[in-house]
């Protein structure tokens, strides 16, 4: 059964966190018509209330961005990768298509601001710490290649990085053959209210897309 904790590092720079997670039972596949017209909705949404101006004052989205100050990062060179989504669609470019996981974890970020981390548990070595990176740490990412983590929040496993803000890690990626699920979203602005409501429209989108069963939540 997995575990997420935060470093006292982590806690004294970022003292405002509230966190929660999902593991939980899945069924991966392509996205269907109904997923990407809920993320095509979305997206209208966010056209209609944001610029990429105003984008960085939403609550969400401004609490990370503090957060990765406090831990020594530039959140307009490595910038979360829920804000790096709103601000393409601000642009008027295109969403891409991933999959189903991958693609619900985008339209809950979207919705709420809040970065998420999609990761395969069974993929995960025993239990996990949120964190900062250090100097010269190794962190494979999703389409980035190796990445400079050092002063970004990071979650850690037993055998090192698997998730930040700006890009998971290859080691625990979701593919085709993931069955079980490891669904992380993370509060920078404290806000549980809000938090609680991104909570329930991604156990909704487990379970209308994604046959989400067996679900376990623990807020950290």
């Amino acid at each position: 059964m997995l575990s997420i904790a935060r470093s006292s590092e982590f806690k004294l720079l970022v003292p405002s966190f509230v966190g929660v997670f999902i593991e939980a039972d899945v069924i991966n596949s392509p996205t269907s018509p109904e997923l990407w017209r809920e993320l095509e909705e979305c997206g209208r949404d966010l056209r209609v209330r944001h610029t990429p101006d105003s984008l960085k004052m939403q609550s969400a989205i401004a609490a990370t961005r503090a957060a990765y100050k406090a831990c020594g990062k530039d959140p307009s060179r490595y910038r979360p990768a829920g804000e790096q989504l709103a601000r393409r669609l601000l642009q008027g470019k295109e969403l891409y298509s991933v999959d189903t996981l991958v693609d619900l974890g985008n339209l809950v970020s979207l919705a709420f601001g809040y970065p998420t981390g999609l990761l395969d548990a069974d993929k995960v070595e025993g239990n996990v710490l949120l964190g900062i990176g250090r100097s010269n740490e190794p962190y494979e990412a999703i389409g980035r290649g190796m990445l400079n983590i050092e002063g970004l929040p990071v979650y850690r496993d037993e055998k090192g990085g698997i998730a930040s803000p700006t890009s998971d890690s290859t080691r625990t990626m979701l593919t085709q053959e993931t069955k079980r699920l490891l669904f992380i979203i993370n509060g920078y602005d404290g806000c549980r209210q809000e938090m609680e409501k991104a909570l329930c429209h991604a156990l909704d989108l487990l379970r209308r897309y994604a046959q989400g069963a067996n679900e376990r939540v623990v807020w950290f």
